[in-house]
């Protein structure tokens, strides 16, 4: 998911696994997280959500 995260990790963590990640995969961006919520939380009483997975497609 798009977000800071990766730059708290050393130089040589970014180098060879962050970086490389996000420039070959189109990451989720938090409206597509918030689309999610969205759905969970607009079900009607008689329907729960367990669990909801949001990845990028090519991780699917």
């Amino acid at each position: 998911m798009e977000s800071e995260l990766g730059t708290h990790n050393g130089p040589e963590v970014r180098g060879e696994l962050i970086d490389p990640y996000f420039e070959g995969t189109d990451v989720l961006a938090a409206e597509d997280l918030a689309a999610g919520v969205a759905y969970m939380v607009t079900r009607s009483r008689h329907a729960a959500v367990g669990e909801l997975w949001i990845m990028p497609t090519e991780q699917g």
